[in-house]
């Protein structure tokens, strides 16, 4: 008698899975407590991306603000030399600390900050909108709209990606 050549085994998918995670996630305080990352931004006023960075899901906004308004590049086009830095920034209630505002101080940038349990936010809605609407031009991609990649450069590379065709569709627009 031949014994079984095949055997019982388990099934393939709970011997592969592995933890979700990667660099920059953490546990979404809005989603049980599961793996994320979130996306920053900031955007000219037709929402073209001029700075990007991704950090866990638990971590504040403003702990990255420093690092994103210095990541904006110089503004070419016009003669003569090329504007380092925004003149004004429009930034949400969550902005609203004094580390935000003394870092805007200190490079020249005039804050328009909605201050907390102050302001409403129909105010700021009007500048608000364009950051939203770039946001979901990078979820139209569909790729971006929930992160399943594990490494870090991939998924920056991705979003790099996303910036490069939303700009392209505003040089096609003027062109």
């Amino acid at each position: 008698m031949r014994p079984d050549r095949l055997e019982p085994r388990q099934h393939r998918r709970g011997q592969c899975r592995q933890p979700p995670g990667g660099q920059q996630t953490g546990p979404n305080p809005t989603d049980r407590g599961k793996l994320g990352s979130k996306r920053h931004l900031i955007v000219d006023r037709r929402g073209v991306p001029l700075a990007l960075s991704v950090t866990g899901a638990n971590r504040h906004d403003v702990m990255v603000f420093d690092a994103l308004v210095d990541a904006i590049p110089a503004i070419p086009g016009l003669p003569g030399r090329p504007r380092r830095r925004p003149y004004k920034l429009h930034a949400d209630k969550g902005y609203d600390f004094c580390r935000c505002r003394e870092h805007l101080q200190r490079r020249g940038i005039l804050a328009r900050i909605a201050r907390r349990g102050v302001e409403s936010s129909e105010k700021l809605g009007r500048h608000r909108w364009v950051v939203e609407r770039t946001h979901a031009w990078f979820a139209a991609l569909g790729k971006l709209r929930i992160r399943f990649e594990r490494r870090l450069d991939t998924h920056y590379a991705l979003l790099k990606l996303a910036c490069s065709l939303i700009c392209l569709r505003f040089v096609e627009r003027f062109c």
